[in-house]
């Protein structure tokens, strides 16, 4: 069985709001989505020995946390573009699907 996928992706307020194929939506806070920001800029990169390389911490101002846009990637993640300008992370739906779990945003069946 393939694994869940968004059926709609919506910008609502201060969140975005995913709601997925088999009927669950989950409701992420687009701060804690920006801070948790996949990119290299952002989290760093890996070496082959396991060394992380990051650039200094950019200070985030309100803009930072302020979702315009978003597209898919594929069929494997989406993409959101913030009003500062950043648009590098790649956030995989295995990741989302994760992370709404963990918030316990689940209303599956509603």
């Amino acid at each position: 069985m393939a694994s869940p996928t968004p059926r709609d992706v919506l910008l609502v307020g201060n969140e975005l709001v995913l709601v997925w194929d088999d009927g669950r939506e989950d409701y992420f806070p687009l701060e804690k989505l920006r801070r948790a920001c996949p990119c290299a800029m952002c989290k760093g990169e890996k070496d082959i020995l396991g060394n992380v390389y990051k650039p200094p911490e950019r200070p985030l101002t309100p803009r930072a946390f302020q979702a315009v846009a978003h597209r898919r990637v594929g069929a494997y993640a989406l993409q959101l573009d913030w009003a500062d300008g950043h648009n590098d992370g790649i956030y995989s739906f295995e990741t989302l699907r994760r992370l709404g779990a963990e918030q316990g945003s689940d209303s599956a069946g509603v």
